[in-house]
C-alpha cells in the first residue's frame, strides 16, 4: 500500500516545533554565556578556594604526625589573634578572597609537547632514518617502520616557522659512527629533511650513541674595521660562535659596544702557524680579509702589498706610514718579492750576529714585516707567458725562515688557482681560511678537516671557515673592511677604515687628502727590475741595510 502523506497542519506544526526548539537552545546558550560573564569573579574565587583547600590538604597529609599538634596550636593562636584585632576578621576575609582569586585565575596553558604539525615532521624524520639505523637481524629495533619515534627522538626545539632548531637522536650501537661516509649520509639526510638554506652543526657522541643537531645563530656582519684589543703579535681574523673560543673582546657594532668572540691568529718567533693562506670564490671577501690584516699589521709593523688583480683595491694604502710598497705590475712585484727574500736573509744574519755577540737585536729587525699577496696566481700566469720566474718561487726564503726573522706572509687566491700553489706555500701556510660558498670537498682540500657546520649555498661576503694549524675548524665572519674609496660600500664602513688608516708622512690627519677614486700606480703594466721607490724610501732604510749585509757575506 502507498503511504499516505501527513496532513498539512501536522507537517507545518512539526516545523514550527523544531524552530522553537532551536530558538530556545540559542536563548539558553546566550543566557548561560551571560551568566558566566556576570559570575566570572565568583567562579574564579571558588576555583581558587578549591585549589587552596586541595593544597592545604596535601600539605597536611605530608606533615608527620608528631608535628601536626604544634601546627594546630599555631593555627588556633593565629585565628585568636585575628579575632581580637580590630577589623581582623574582615581583613582576613579580604586576604583569603584575594589569595583565592590569584590562585584561581585563568592561566595560559603551557605547551608540553609538539603539536600535530611538529609531530608529523618528527615522525617523517624518524621514518626517513629507519633504513640507516636498522638491520633485519635486530630483535628489538629502535628504528622500525611504524615504530615509536619518541624513544629515538627527543630534545627537539622548533622555531616560529615550525622548523627544527635542535634535535637529539639516539641510534643503535651497531651503527658505524666511526666512518666518515656513514656520518655524512646521516648529516645530509637531516639537513635535507630539516630545511635547506641554513647551517647545521652535528655533534656525535660515540660513547653514548647519540647525535645532537643544532642550528647555530647567524654571525654578525655589522662589525666594521677598528682597533681591536689584542697583544703584540696577535691579529683578529674575524669573529666566530661564542661557545667556540674562550676569549671575548669589546667591539663596536653599529652604535653599541658588545663582547664578541674573536678568532685570534698569533704570529712571531713562537708561533706554530706563522703564515696564512685564504681561498675563496670571486666576491667571497678574501680581499677584505687581506685589507683587514694589513690595517692591524700597520699598528706595529711594516707592510708590502702585492695586488695581482690590478684593480686598485689597495690604493688607499699607498704612501701611508709603514706601507713600504703597493705593487700590481709583474716587474714591480718580482722586484719587491726579491727584496723581501734579501730582507729575510739580512734579518737572519744580523740576528745571528747579535746573539753570538750577546747583544740585543736591532730595532729594525724586531719590527715585524708583513708580505701580503692578493691573487698571486694571475702574476704567475703573466710570468710564465713572459718567461720570468714565478713570484711564488721567490717566497721560499720568507716562508721557510720568516718566523725566525719576523717576516709574515699572507696569500689570498681563488679555488681555480689552488693547484698552481707551490709545495713550499702548501707546507708553510698552516693557518688556513676558506670564504664564500664552497662544497664540503673544497673545504676539506684547503683546511684538511671537515667543516664544523653544513656549508650553506649562499653566505654574505666575508663568511667562511678558519683552521689554525691542527686546531678545530671554526666558523668565521671577517670584519667589514671595504675600500674606503669604493662609493658602493656603506659610508659607515668606509669611514671606519679611514679612521684606522695611518696618516701620510709629514701630513697631519686633518690635512690628509682624500681622493674620490684610488690613484693608479704609474708602474702598473711596466716591466722594471728596480726596487720600488716606496721601498727605498722606507722609514727604516731596510733596503740599504740588506744590500750591505749581502755584500758583506
Amino acid at each position: 500500500m502507498a503511504r499516505r502523506p501527513l496532513p498539512r497542519i501536522l507537517s507545518s506544526g512539526s516545523a514550527s516545533i523544531t524552530r522553537g526548539r532551536d530558538r530556545g537552545r540559542e536563548i539558553a546558550r546566550t543566557a548561560a554565556d551571560g551568566a558566566t560573564d556576570v559570575l566570572h569573579p565568583l567562579i574564579t574565587i571558588l576555583r581558587g578556594l578549591r585549589l587552596l583547600a586541595v593544597s592545604g590538604r596535601q600539605k597536611w597529609v605530608a606533615t608527620p604526625k608528631e608535628r601536626r599538634g604544634p601546627k594546630l596550636f599555631l593555627a588556633a593562636a593565629c585565628l585568636l589573634a585575628v579575632a581580637l584585632v580590630p577589623y581582623g576578621p574582615i581583613l582576613a576575609l579580604i586576604t583569603v578572597m584575594g589569595a583565592a582569586a590569584w590562585k584561581g585565575r585563568e592561566r595560559t596553558p603551557v605547551k608540553t609537547g609538539p603539536d600535530d604539525a611538529e609531530t608529523a615532521r618528527l615522525r617523517g624524520l624518524y621514518e626517513a632514518l629507519v633504513p640507516y639505523f636498522s638491520v633485519p637481524d635486530d630483535p628489538s629495533p629502535l628504528f622500525a617502520h611504524g615504530g615509536d619515534w619518541e624513544k629515538a627522538l627527543d630534545g627537539y626545539v622548533f622555531d616560529d616557522d615550525g622548523r627544527l632548531t635542535r634535535l637529539q637522536i639516539s641510534y643503535p650501537a651497531y651503527f658505524t659512527d666511526g666512518e666518515a661516509a656513514a656520518r655524512s649520509r646521516i648529516e645530509q639526510l637531516l639537513h635535507t629533511k630539516s630545511g635547506r638554506g641554513r647551517e647545521y652543526r652535528f655533534a656525535w657522541d660515540e660513547e653514548a650513541n647519540r647525535l645532537v643537531m643544532t642550528v647555530p645563530a647567524p654571525l654578525s656582519t655589522s662589525v666594521a674595521a677598528q682597533r681591536f684589543v689584542t697583544a703584540p703579535g696577535e691579529t683578529v681574523l674575524g669573529f666566530t660562535d661564542p661557545d667556540a673560543v674562550r676569549r671575548t673582546v669589546p667591539v663596536r657594532d653599529g652604535d653599541t659596544t658588545v663582547d664578541a668572540s674573536p678568532v685570534v691568529w698569533r704570529t712571531g718567533g713562537r708561533s706554530t702557524e706563522p703564515h696564512l693562506l685564504a681561498v675563496g670564490q670571486p666576491g667571497s671577501g678574501t680581499t677584505t680579509l687581506v685589507r683587514s690584516i694589513a690595517l692591524q699589521a700597520l699598528q706595529q709593523g711594516d707592510v708590502l702589498v702585492i695586488d695581482g688583480s690590478g684593480t686598485g683595491e689597495y690604493g688607499a694604502l699607498t704612501g701611508r706610514t709603514g706601507v713600504l710598497a703597493v705593487e700590481s705590475g709583474l716587474g714591480g712585484a718580482l722586484a719587491t718579492l726579491e727584496w723581501a727574500a734579501h730582507e729575510t736573509e739580512r734579518r737572519l744574519i744580523f740576528a745571528n750576529r747579535a746573539r753570538q755577540g750577546g747583544h740585543p737585536l736591532p730595532e729594525d729587525i724586531k719590527r715585524p714585516l708583513w708580505v701580503l699577496l692578493d691573487r698571486p696566481g694571475v702574476l704567475g700566469h703573466l710570468a710564465a707567458a713572459d718567461g720570468r720566474p714565478d713570484p711564488l718561487e721567490l717566497l721560499q726564503v720568507p716562508l721557510r725562515h720568516g718566523r725566525a726573522a719576523g717576516v709574515t706572509v699572507v696569500l689570498a687566491d681563488q679555488f681555480d688557482a689552488v693547484e698552481t700553489l707551490t709545495e713550499t706555500v702548501r707546507t708553510h701556510t698552516r693557518a688556513r681560511v676558506v670564504l664564500g660558498p664552497a662544497s664540503r670537498e673544497q673545504i676539506v682540500s684547503v683546511l684538511g678537516a671537515e667543516p664544523s657546520t653544513t656549508p650553506p649555498p649562499e653566505v654574505p661576503a666575508g663568511r667562511g671557515y678558519v683552521r689554525l694549524g691542527t686546531g678545530p675548524v671554526l666558523r668565521l665572519q671577517v670584519p667589514a673592511t671595504p675600500d674606503p674609496y669604493d662609493e658602493d660600500a656603506p659610508e659607515a664602513h668606509r669611514q671606519a677604515v679611514l679612521d684606522v688608516l695611518p696618516g701620510l708622512p709629514g701630513v697631519s690627519p686633518k690635512q690628509a687628502p682624500v681622493p674620490d677614486k684610488p690613484v693608479a700606480d704609474a708602474r702598473d703594466g711596466q716591466d722594471t727590475e728596480q726596487v720600488p721607490v716606496a721601498v727605498e724610501a722606507g722609514p727604516t732604510g731596510q733596503l740599504t741595510k740588506a744590500q750591505a749585509a749581502i755584500a758583506e757575506g
